[in-house]
């Protein structure tokens, strides 16, 4: 099993464990608009995917990891995607799942594990991340570890029957 350890939280593969923990996170409307989720996902589609979340990166193109707290409470998950081993690059997303667990420094140590593990493990050059003009939060946690807004996407997401603008940043090594 893949661990990551920091100070206060640790990374670690998904488990069988997680069904009803992930079940939650994709069923959660408020999240829908980070995930680009047009409808809610079954128990038995999560169960399968939790059955085939030990693939390698190299052959399904991503890494889901949990977000846990050192009492063994999940807290979120921060995943990598379209990872393209070719251009030595991929995407990143992270969710803190409760309010009240963000802006208390958890997607911070997350992403920063997570940077190391792409520097040191996987040799990526570069990490990429799409936020909605207006999460300020994860603007500023993204910007804090080096990722430059390189673009603005306009109008790109429909979102309660309004378009939102949408930043790509890039963090280059």
């Amino acid at each position: 099993m893949l661990t990551l350890k920091g100070k206060d939280i640790y990374l670690r593969a998904l488990e069988p464990e997680d069904l009803d923990f992930v079940h939650a996170i994709e069923n959660h409307e408020s999240v829908w608009e980070i995930s680009n989720t047009q409808t809610p996902y079954s128990r038995f589609l999560i169960k399968q995917y939790l059955e085939n979340a030990h693939k390698d990166i190299f052959e399904v193109k991503q890494l889901r990891l949990v977000i846990s707290n050192y009492n063994d409470i999940a807290l979120g998950m921060i995943d990598l995607f379209d990872f393209d081993f070719k251009n030595s690059r991929a995407g990143v997303g992270i969710l803190i799942k409760e309010t009240s667990e963000r802006q208390k420094g958890v997607g911070n140590e997350a992403l920063g594990l997570l940077i190391k593990y792409c520097n040191t493990h996987l040799n990526l050059h570069q990490l990429y991340c799409n936020i909605s003009e207006d999460n300020q939060a994860s603007l500023n946690l993204f910007s804090k570890h080096g990722f430059e807004i390189i673009g603005l996407k306009k109008d790109w997401n429909l979102v309660n029957g309004s378009y939102k603008n949408e930043y790509l940043l890039q963090r280059i090594n």
